[in-house]
């Protein structure tokens, strides 16, 4: 569909990117901003508790699998840090909801940590009162300020109590103990919320925590990676089946407990990159589509239509958990929105079969993906080496989703960039992130030409409101809005970024 009228004169503002200041001030006479997009949608920023909230030992808070794997394992954190106090948002929440508002904000995404609601996991275990008054207060602080909570209920952190009970998400018992906490959530929290995740990223939980072993639990074979246990081969798919089935069960829960009069939406976040055919012969053409299987379709297959892939079936065999008719009817259509985390695009190779070799979710895609095609990197590097800009796979990922999934209604829960730590970085030269602001205006203009060519999308989130602890990265990564100088009190500054923002969102 072609672009055209207004819409084609707000994509234009894109070329006037170089004649951007310093502080991110636009050339006004080819306007690139919110009045480019439809009425109502939302823009946003969001971060996750864990990464965020610090305070992990104190008013009650139980530990998670990320507060073990941090100290158990400081060698696989790049910096060897953790997220015990990370920005203190957990004290500091109502003068970063002044920021939100200063930048003008329509909506923050935050998660709610699990064991901070109940801190040995279950609700027979105990809420902590002071969990939930946290949260209802950082509920009721973003609504005072005129800003939407978009709530993700479990972020990777599941409660230690119930690995060290019975091994967390590789049990099935997860599934009633996640629902009783949801039913929780929806119950405490559900009259101020209105858009809930039921969870972040399960195939990046599932690979980077039971196939790879470099996040919590940190479990894998030992022919993948530095494990002390773990089964690259079947773990990632039992862990990714108990997921799925508590996502199924939680959006069942709400929309017969709690939608008819608390009127939210549930939905689901997943993360994919694009991927291109590395050299267009038809054999990396299929690789090209085993991958988006494997890495997206792995979960969003089975909550549009009821189980996996054929592609996941024919290659994983028996090592894949199958359905019964009454799983597959839970899980069908066990959405209102989709969530879609974007970062960069990979370029994919076909691979041959292992043949029963140190097999793992890896090796069972065959394919291979890179970053650069004869010494030439895929889109802009960044300080992280595996993230490159590539604006248009954001666009290409969209109607890849609108053509092979019904057209769901979408949400850009997260799509950013990394800046280095540089410590020895004046912070006035810190906040000069040009690079963020060329990252952003470009993904902007191609979602918006994707929402033209009918891709159902509803409201960007920017990764992340502010620099926090970036899982494995620790704090040698900054993908944030705000500066938070780690050195220094955690005081808080505005990066050119945030002003762009400032700019594009006003009225």
């Amino acid at each position: 569909m072609a672009i055209q009228g207004p819409f084609l004169f707000c994509l234009l503002g894109l070329a006037c990117l170089s004649a951007y200041t310093e502080a991110a001030k636009p050339s006004h006479s080819k306007p690139f901003n919110r009045t480019c997009f439809p009425n109502g949608f939302i823009f946003g920023a969001g971060s996750a508790a864990y990464q965020s909230e610090g305070a992990a030992h104190i008013d009650g808070r139980g530990p998670s699998i990320w507060d073990t794997f941090t100290r158990e394992h400081p060698e696989k954190i790049a910096d060897g840090s953790n997220g015990d106090v990370a920005d203190d948002f957990y004290h500091r929440y109502k003068g970063d909801i002044k920021l939100m508002r200063k930048i003008g904000l329509d909506s923050f995404r935050f998660s709610i940590s699990w064991s901070r609601i109940l801190p040995k996991g279950k609700i027979s275990g105990g809420v902590n009162p002071q969990g939930v008054k946290f949260y209802n207060n950082l509920i009721n602080e973003l609504l005072l300020n005129g800003i939407k909570p978009l709530v993700t209920l479990f972020h990777f952190d599941t409660p230690q109590a119930l690995e060290d009970e019975y091994g967390g998400l590789l049990s099935p018992k997860i599934v009633k103990d996640y629902l009783d906490y949801v039913d929780f959530c929806f119950k405490t929290f559900g009259d101020q919320v209105k858009l809930w995740v039921t969870m972040n990223e399960p195939n990046g939980l599932c690979i980077n925590g039971y196939t790879l072993g470099t996040s919590a639990p940190g479990r894998c074979s030992n022919y993948v990676g530095n494990c002390t246990a773990g089964n690259s081969a079947t773990e990632p798919y039992i862990v990714a089946h108990n997921l799925l089935l508590a996502h199924g069960g939680a959006v069942k829960l709400y929309k017969d407990k709690y939608q008819p009069y608390q009127h939210g939406k549930i939905g689901i976040t997943i993360v994919s990159h694009w991927f291109v055919p590395k050299y267009q012969i038809s054999a990396n053409r299929k690789a090209t589509y085993r991958v988006l299987d494997f890495l997206f379709g792995w979960f969003v297959h089975p909550v549009i239509y009821g189980d996996y892939p054929k592609s996941m079936k024919s290659l994983v065999g028996n090592r894949l958990p199958r359905f019964t008719e009454a799983q597959s009817k839970l899980l069908k259509g066990s959405l209102d929105f989709l969530g879609v985390n974007y970062y960069t695009t990979n370029y994919v190779e076909s691979a041959p079969s292992s043949n029963g070799v140190n097999v793992s979710y890896v090796s069972d895609r065959q394919a291979t993906l890179t970053t650069d095609k004869n010494g030439t990197p895929i889109g802009t590097p960044t300080a992280l080496n595996w993230l490159f800009i590539y604006p248009k796979g954001l666009r290409e990922l969209l109607l890849y989703i609108k053509e092979n999934y019904n057209n769901p209604v979408i949400y850009i829960t997260e799509n950013g960039m990394a800046d280095a730590n540089n410590r020895s970085l004046p912070i006035k030269d810190a906040l000069k992130d040009s690079l963020r602001v060329k990252y952003h205006y470009g993904h902007l203009s191609y979602l918006l030409k994707a929402i033209k060519e009918g891709v159902n999308v509803k409201g960007y989130y920017v990764w992340s409101f502010f620099d926090d602890f970036e899982w494995d990265a620790g704090y040698t990564a900054r993908f944030g809005l705000i500066f938070v100088d780690f050195n220094n009190n955690l005081r808080r500054y505005l990066k050119h970024s945030a002003y762009l923002f400032k700019l594009f969102l006003l009225k």
